[in-house]
This record gives C-alpha cells, sequence and structure tokens, in this order.
C-alpha cells in the first residue's frame, strides 16, 4: 500500500480500495463473479497461452497490492478454507503446542477432493482485527494467496477464476487482462 489511499471500510464493512481503481464492494464480489464468470472464463483461457503471462499477471498483482490491504479484507480468511498439506499440520502443531494428530481432531477435516481443510469459516485464527494468530505457521496455500504472483501462471487459471468471486484483487487482475 502507498498510505495515500483510503482503504476504510465502510459501516458493514465491505468496501476495500475505496478511492482507488481498485476498490471493490465485498458484498458484491460475488455475485459479480457469477455474472461474469463466462467473460471470465473466456479471457482467462485466451491468456493462457500468452508467452508472457507470468509478467502481466506479475505486475497486475503488483499493482493491485499497492492499493489493496488484505487486513482491510480479509475476505479469504472468512469465506473460503485452505488446503492443509501434512506440513502444514506439522507446521500448525508444534505452533500451537500439539500434537499433529490433535490438531487434526480440532481443526482438519477431509473435503470432497480428499484434502485436508478448516472445519470451519471464518477461519479459527482470523482475529476481529483481521490478523491471523498463526500467522508465521500458517498453511501454504494462505502464504501463496491469491496466486496471481505464481511461477507457470498458465498452471493457475482454474483457481484464478475461482478467486474472483474471493478476493477483489483476483476480480480486479482478472478484469484487466480481459480488456487487453
Amino acid at each position: 500500500m502507498t498510505g495515500s489511499e483510503d482503504t476504510s471500510a465502510d459501516q458493514d464493512g465491505t468496501l476495500v480500495a475505496q478511492g482507488t481503481a481498485w476498490a471493490a464492494d465485498l458484498s458484491k464480489l460475488s455475485s459479480q463473479a457469477a455474472a461474469a464468470r463466462k467473460k471470465n472464463k473466456a479471457t482467462l483461457k485466451r491468456v493462457k497461452k500468452m508467452k508472457d503471462l507470468d509478467a502481466r499477471f506479475h505486475a497486475l498483482h503488483h499493482e493491485a497490492f499497492e492499493h489493496i490491504d488484505c487486513l482491510t479484507c480479509a475476505n479469504c480468511c472468512k469465506t473460503t478454507s485452505p488446503r492443509v498439506l501434512d506440513r502444514d499440520t506439522e507446521r500448525l502443531a508444534r505452533y500451537l503446542k500439539m500434537r499433529p494428530a490433535q490438531f487434526v481432531d480440532a481443526y482438519l477435516h477431509i473435503d470432497e477432493d480428499g484434502d485436508f481443510v478448516l472445519n470451519d469459516t471464518p477461519c479459527p485464527f482470523l482475529g476481529s482485527d483481521n490478523y491471523c494468530s498463526v500467522y508465521d505457521a500458517r498453511p501454504a496455500a494462505c502464504r501463496e494467496y491469491p496466486h496471481t504472483d505464481a511461477r507457470k501462471m498458465s498452471t493457475h487459471v482454474g483457481i484464478t477464476l475461482e478467486n474472483t468471486a474471493v478476493c477483489p484483487a483476483v476480480a480486479g487482475i482478472v478484469d484487466r487482462l480481459g480488456r487487453h
């Protein structure tokens, strides 16, 4: 964040990056993503073949996060559950001074894809101030979210499409990619 933009939330806490080209109303993000799904899917299919795809995504990622403060938003932590790998479980259990089996029993279940995910949303480690109480030990999926600065973005277009409904940065990135 540059510090010059107003990223304060409105009364119901839904606005992020207010006053910038990256402004988004979280209460409308999911429905806007649903309405734009066909267009966004076509955009991602088209750009997937670009030789400079990573560079385009990365540039837009950096631009987005000059204006969007994740602590103002935290929509990912409030609405989705990350995949938790074995190494994440071990790291989190150690951080919380638990045995890995205790951590699994207390916090995880297996989803429809066969992955361990958190039992609840919002994330049980998300504070009322949107800070993560296990930030230093958070799962890789959280560390890497929203994945728009990953290498080989062509392999991430599926999750990118899904994340347009969760993350205002991703929605803005895909929208801007569609304009070119």
